[in-house]
């Protein structure tokens, strides 16, 4: 569960602080599961042999990494706003077997630095709502993509209904915080509950991508809804 490596000023401070251990709260947080959803997510995207893919609030480079590992002839730019996140992902990146295919670069969502259309995917995950304007990082994500490009992203949710969702929600509201606060020494993950509170609605992110000029493809809860997978695509010719 990369549970977000952008401050609300969008600086990418706040998780500059836990970035030596920030993997290890997130397999904790996530109860294990982030790994299998961001599976679900290359899986979802339909990455083809050749493509260039933008992994937008990157962190450590987790998904960088398993993409290049699971896809061979495939090139990944990862981006985040945290310089110490970047520095561990670097130092992961190599280690892995497919280093020269990863690059890992700092830079803000909402302004990428990237021409039109230098992407075929782009992928998001556990970042959007920590972005302080999430309209206008939609926008550059459609613009960075080539005509029929898509993106998938990846948030956390509350789940709504049954015993198992009221598990999950406890978790979230209070397990999560507190094992941050334990494991890092620092309060950023009380951050983690309240956003995911204040996160849009599947409907209200759904319009945010349409008015994005993004085709919503897929919308898909994963355990129980704990966390929900989008995957849009930019039209092959503008309106």
């Amino acid at each position: 569960m990369n549970t977000t490596t952008q401050s609300p000023d969008g600086s990418g401070r706040m998780f500059d602080a836990i970035a030596q251990r920030y993997d290890l709260l997130n397999r904790i947080n996530s109860l294990g599961l982030d790994r299998s959803w961001r599976r679900r997510m290359i899986e979802a995207l339909s990455v083809l042999p050749g493509h260039r893919v933008l992994d937008l609030a990157t962190g450590t480079a987790d998904l960088p990494i398993m993409i290049t590992e699971d896809l061979r002839d495939v090139r990944v730019v990862g981006l985040d706003p945290s310089k110490k996140m970047l520095d561990v992902g670097r130092e992961k990146v190599a280690r892995s077997a497919e280093a020269e295919r990863i690059e890992l670069v700092e830079g803000d969502a909402q302004a990428l630095q990237f021409a039109d259309a230098s992407f075929d995917r782009a992928t998001m995950a556990f970042g959007i709502r920590n972005v302080p304007d999430r309209d206008k990082a939609l926008a550059e994500i459609r613009r960075v993509l080539v005509p029929g490009g898509r993106v998938a992203v990846l948030e956390l949710s509350e789940p709504k209904n049954g015993l198992l969702a009221a598990m999950a929600r406890l978790h979230v509201k209070y397990g999560v915080p507190a094992i941050g606060a334990l494991l890092s020494s620092h309060g950023e993950y009380k951050y983690l509950r309240e956003s995911i509170e204040a996160f849009d609605s599947v409907e209200v992110f759904c319009d945010r991508l349409t008015r994005a000029g993004l085709i919503v493809e897929l919308t898909e809860p994963l355990t129980f809804g704990a966390c929900v997978l989008y995957v849009a695509r930019r039209p092959e010719a503008d309106a």
